[in-house]
């Protein structure tokens, strides 16, 4: 899996270099203990299925996504988070280990990931994360950056 991802960053042109940990990076809280940094500096991505088809949203770790705001972004009418074997199905990878790419899904990349100079992200399972200029990131993987934060949270 990670020789996939590894293979993809580099048809990408984007550096990745991985970080294998023996501490779970499942959770925000988790990988962000591993790594020593803020949550916020914690790019999760997140599968949802908007109007039957599924996509990715690279958010955040300092809040949860607004659903609602995923809807307005795709214009959809309906936005769920997918089930597990949806996201699977749809990425080839388990939860806590989808990367931002390497899945041909579109994706929406949380504008408050920029406010950071470096994130961190799963490398494809839940002992890897890498570390990307949010930027960079956002140019790779050709995202559509928008906001996506609960704004309660």
């Amino acid at each position: 899996m990670r020789d996939r991802l590894a293979e993809c960053a580099r048809q990408l042109g984007l550096q990745m270099h991985v970080r294998r940990l023996a501490e779970s990076t499942r959770t925000v809280r988790d990988a962000a203990v591993a790594v020593g940094c803020h949550e916020s500096e914690i790019a999760k991505s997140i599968v949802f299925v908007a109007d039957g088809d599924p996509i990715v949203c690279v958010a955040s770790g300092r809040h949860r996504i607004d659903t609602a705001k995923i809807a307005d972004a795709l214009d959809a009418a309906v936005v769920r988070q997918a089930a597990a074997d949806e996201v699977r199905a749809a990425t080839g990878f388990a939860i806590g280990g989808v990367p931002p790419f390497g899945h041909d899904l579109p994706i929406l990349f949380d504008e408050s990931l920029l406010e950071h100079e470096r994130v961190w992200a799963a490398a494809g399972d839940p002992h890897s994360l890498f570390e990307v200029d949010p930027r960079e990131l956002v140019r790779c993987v050709e995202a559509r950056v928008v906001p996506v934060g609960d704004d309660g949270a």
